[in-house]
């Protein structure tokens, strides 16, 4: 069976989602038997290339609220994060178009080490003092996950590398009504949606397996939109 999944670096409920679902799948029985596969989905599509912004002021700005409150809105997500064993710092980190980081991730699919580059850039947006918009970043984080210096920096220096890779993934993710992300697909029949909590995936595995529809394809959980807005609690 194959799971794709629709995600951005810049989303803490892809982070966060990631994560749920690895011990959703090791508790599937058939696991051994999953391929999965990782898509590109950018929540920022039409941000300029090396413009970024502190997260706080983002939040703060779109919701309307103070940076002390924005601040309480990153601590809900923090204490999601925590809870399944993952660092999340709420201040430091900044936001800005993820584009080059799709394509470098779409080069470590080729290599072979997609899903090695992509938990090394979460880390780095979300528990790291390192910006993953800053191409010297990318290109250590390149190296960290296998990948030859010289072949991320061509790509990275050349727009158009993985750029149609990138966007098939988004005309795919339209097509198949994804809203929001994280975005699973199981076998390109049945699709979930948001950050679920691991029982749910594992529940989604063994029925998508059995060839019945997931019983939490309906389900809401935390997602982010394609705006860039992210569910937060707004008190």
């Amino acid at each position: 069976m194959r799971v794709e999944i629709w995600s951005d670096i810049a989303c803490p409920w892809c982070y966060i989602g990631k994560a749920r679902f690895t011990k959703g799948l090791a508790a599937f029985a058939h696991r051994d038997e999953v391929e999965v596969v990782f898509r590109s989905f950018e929540l920022d599509p039409d941000g300029a290339k090396g413009v970024t912004a502190p997260v706080l002021e983002m939040l703060a700005r779109k919701y309307g609220r103070t940076l002390d409150e924005a601040r309480g809105m990153e601590e809900h997500v923090a204490a999601s994060a925590r809870a399944e064993g993952l660092e999340y710092r709420t201040d430091g980190r900044d936001h800005g178009n993820t584009f080059d980081i799709h394509r470098l991730l779409h080069l470590a699919a080729a290599r072979g080490r997609q899903e090695e580059l992509l938990d090394l850039a979460y880390r780095a947006n979300f528990a790291e003092e390192r910006s993953v918009f800053d191409s010297e970043v990318l290109v250590s984080l390149a190296v960290e996950a296998g990948l030859a210096e010289a072949e991320a920096r061509e790509v990275l220096a050349d727009d158009s590398a993985y750029a149609a890779e990138v966007r098939g993934d988004e005309r795919e993710a339209a097509e198949l009504g994804a809203s929001a992300v994280p975005f699973f697909v199981f076998d390109r029949r049945y699709g979930l949606s948001g950050g679920q909590p691991a029982e749910v995936f594992t529940q989604a595995l063994e029925q998508a397996w059995a060839g019945r529809e997931p019983a939490g394809h309906d389900a809401v959980a935390e997602a982010c939109e394609p705006d860039g807005t992210c569910a937060v609690p707004q008190s």
